[in-house]
């Protein structure tokens, strides 16, 4: 692997020039201190403490971001309540009218976001791309598409042309939405674009570790024309804020691990308020015996080390057909050890860091596990200290099997384990294996047989031909984990309607649906079932 330390030179500042260290404290900053807390202001704090947040990219501070206390979360609940009271009568068309002004805006300032996001999270340039990307479909297509999904519908009534019956999707009221870290802009917005749609206001805590690529977000919505107190953002530890968001939400969005999951889900059960929860992953690759080589080869590189495999849906066991094994691994690890690795803000890097030394640690004992038990490292299997703090290589493992910690267990890192296979209903058994079910991807030159393959794996996502972005990058398509993985289901319809409660709204002239005009109750009842018999002849569903 090519090292750059960093590629293409020293990290540009994002200042107006240089300090002198020993007279102003800005110059050890990666951040203008300004710039910082015209962010962090907007965050609900009273607790006067703070949280200091380091970069990835080589340890240096970033910013010291207040922290919230419970009372905050309810306060925030209670401006994003009297703010929410009036957007819901705001009409639709307007609402949708604020995401496609937020789409350009996202498109516009890409280059500050991703600058925020690459200073936070450590990771390549082309990586964080995805991000504001991903935001401006998502923006789009809520957009365009607001009436077809949240518009008042016409259903037929029980007696045609004397019962008229509308449904409509009435919001929720304020949604609770909890971000992680590993890609910080668009998972802190893309639950909250379609509530805001449906009528909703919005309390978020991201995750501690990337604030400010969230709060960037909440500033492009407020310039898009988002009312204020609308979408308000508290701070501080999950365990210490996540009971507060809970309690005050009329639902909740999470994305994170499958164990604090759980414990969201049983605290909306408790208080009967919906959830959806995009949780962990195992994810598998199928390379069938038909599957071109290169194409596969450029897939698995993505799949496994987009963002240093810090991505839900990436991949982390791969299973190849025995006729094509050799041949395919060969290529997989020379187009793998071809990557550069580094920390930089500019273009010229293939992957860069882990978040943290958490992330490192656990990596490296993931790997270390397996080595000690037997597996064999292809290629990788090594921190680099002299790249930044948390860099480790991507790495390629034969021969892991069920005892050995990464065999089962999200890593969450740049590590993939590969399998040879005989039969392709083996594949598909192996694939299914675990209690996870979120991302999967085939590569066949076969299209129907892979589609037929795919009907058979339980993952809420699969990709044919490509690892993730051909799910992911389509908005109309929804996005969720099966078991394990998760519930609920971001994008498309249901990523909307999960927002609303659905009322129906019936309205009957001229005779009433119940015996009249001195009929008996048995008579009613006949006249009732000669006129069921008549409308199933006639079609009416």
């Amino acid at each position: 692997m090519t090292a750059q330390t960093p590629a293409g030179g020293p990290l540009p500042p994002m200042t107006d020039g240089p300090h002198d260290p020993e007279h102003d404290p800005r110059a050890s900053y990666a951040l203008e201190p300004e710039y910082v807390a015209a962010l962090t202001r907007r965050i609900v704090a009273s607790s006067g403490r703070t949280a200091e947040v380091f970069s990835p990219l080589n340890g240096q501070p970033i910013a010291h971001v207040p922290q919230s206390t419970p009372a905050d979360v309810a306060e925030a609940f209670a401006r994003a309540r009297r703010a929410q009271e009036s957007w819901a009568r705001t009409p639709l068309a307007e609402r949708a009218a604020m995401l496609l002004r937020l789409h350009d805006l996202v498109l516009d300032r890409q280059e500050e976001i991703l600058d925020l996001i690459v200073w936070e999270s450590g990771k390549a340039r082309k990586h964080a791309f995805d991000e504001p990307g991903h935001i401006a479909l998502t923006a789009r297509y809520y957009g365009r598409t607001a009436e077809q999904h949240l518009g008042t519908r016409r259903v037929p009534g029980i007696v045609p042309a004397l019962t008229r019956v509308e449904t409509h999707h009435v919001p929720k009221g304020v949604v609770g939405i909890i971000s992680p870290w590993n890609y910080p802009f668009t998972m802190a917005l893309c639950d909250g674009l379609p509530a805001l749609l449906a009528g909703n206001a919005v309390v978020a805590k991201p995750d501690a570790q990337t604030m400010l690529s969230a709060l960037f977000g909440a500033q492009l919505l407020e310039e898009a024309g988002l009312p204020a107190d609308l979408w308000q953002v508290v701070a501080g530890p999950g365990p210490e804020l996540g009971p507060a968001l809970v309690d005050g939400a009329d639902y909740v969005c999470f994305t994170g691990s499958t164990a604090t999951g759980r414990i969201i889900a049983q605290q909306c059960a408790e208080r009967l308020i919906g959830c959806s929860l995009e949780l962990g992953g195992k994810n598998p690759i199928l390379v069938l015996r038909d599957a071109d080589i290169e194409k596969a080869a450029e897939g698995a590189v993505r799949g496994s080390f987009s963002n240093a495999g810090q991505l839900c849906v990436s991949m982390e066991r791969m299973y190849v057909a025995d006729q094509v094994y050799d041949r395919f691994v060969d290529r997989f690890v020379a187009r793998t050890e071809a990557m550069s690795l580094g920390a930089s803000l500019g273009w010229g890097v293939d992957m860069g860091s882990l978040i943290s030394q958490q992330q490192l640690d656990a990596v490296t004992a993931h790997v270390d596990d397996a080595v000690a038990k037997g597996a064999r490292v292809r290629t990788g299997g090594r921190a680099r200290p002299d790249l930044g703090p948390y860099f480790y290589e991507p790495t390629i493992l034969e021969g892991v099997t069920p005892e050995m910690t990464c065999f089962g267990h999200e890593t969450f890192g740049p590590v993939i384990a590969l399998y040879r296979f005989h039969e392709e209903s083996e594949a598909v058994a192996r694939a299914n294996d675990g209690e996870y079910g979120l991302n999967a991807a085939i590569y066949s030159q076969d299209g129907n047989r892979a589609r037929a393959l795919a009907r058979r794996i339980k993952c809420g996502t699969v990709n044919i031909n490509e690892a993730f972005s051909a799910t992911f990058g389509s908005i109309a398509a929804p996005m969720g984990g099966m078991r394990q993985s998760g519930m609920g289901r971001r994008q498309g319809a249901e990523g909307v309607l999960r927002f609303t409660e659905t009322q129906s709204v019936g309205t009957q002239r001229l005779i009433r649906i119940a015996p009249m005009l001195g009929m008996s109750g048995e008579l009613y009842a006949k006249v009732m079932t000669a006129n069921l018999r008549l409308l199933k002849k006639l079609g009416r569903p």
